[in-house]
């Protein structure tokens, strides 16, 4: 069982362009995911899929494995697919580029989950502790059945009583892995699927073109970059 982890990186990121590049405390944020990705994976099986030579250039003064992909991929899982045809494993493990304090230990545990469901989709999801981030619309809530299959992935504040109080809610954790089958069935679609382009969540493509989708608790620990105010959090965790 070979796996792979790929990082995509994308420059050109619509609520915080240059994102990959951006430094934190002195190390750029695509640097800093990958250095704790090296904590759970020997470093010849990590690679940054990037669309950008700036990125690459980066990537080479710390000797980081890159493939350059097209500037066309509608999501970073695409993005992962189109290196998997240059890249070859059974399992493509996908930790986001924008993921600098991702916790090595929830990587491990994703890695060590894929010989006992060897033939699934497996993402990352966690417990909502503040209810600011369940109604931060950057925040993708998760919603499982009773075996941790996804049900549904929302921006909404979902679930909510009749109140409109969260009583229990999760998030994502973005770590994801792929059988290469199901990989390539999500690529060849070719565009985003309805719900998908609404919520603008790239699992759910998995669960409208009929796989399923299981969740593995990780910790709370993560903090995904999507503004300003997300890097000073980050700054703050590192310090």
């Amino acid at each position: 069982m070979k796996y792979v982890i790929i990082i995509p990186a994308r420059y050109n990121s619509k609520r915080l362009p240059g994102k990959p590049l951006m430094m934190i405390k002195k190390v750029p944020m695509i640097v800093r995911t990958y250095f704790q990705c090296t904590k759970a994976c020997p470093s010849n099986q990590i690679y940054v899929a990037t669309d950008d030579k700036r990125i690459i250039n980066i990537c080479n003064k710390y000797e980081i494995n890159t493939i350059l992909t097209s500037k066309k991929c509608l999501t970073g899982t695409d993005r992962v697919a189109e290196a998997s045809k240059k890249i070859v494993a059974d399992y493509y493990i996908n930790v986001q580029g924008d993921e600098p304090v991702i916790n090595a230990k929830d990587i491990k545990k994703l890695i060590d989950s894929l010989s006992k469901y060897p033939d699934e989709v497996l993402n990352g999801y966690t417990k909502i502790i503040y209810d600011l981030q369940h109604t931060d619309k950057n925040v993708p809530k998760v919603t499982l059945d009773l075996n941790n299959m996804l049900l549904y992935m929302s921006r909404a504040p979902i679930p909510i009583d009749k109140s409109g109080k969260m009583k229990s809610a999760h998030r994502q954790v973005c770590i994801y892995s792929y059988p290469k089958k199901l990989l390539n069935k999500f690529y060849v679609h070719g565009k985003k699927t309805p719900l998908e382009k609404i919520e603008d969540i790239e699992i759910l493509r998995f669960l409208e073109l009929g796989m399923s989708v299981r969740m593995i608790p990780m910790s709370n620990k993560s903090i995904p970059v999507d503004n300003y105010r997300d890097l000073k959090k980050v700054s703050k965790a590192l310090s």
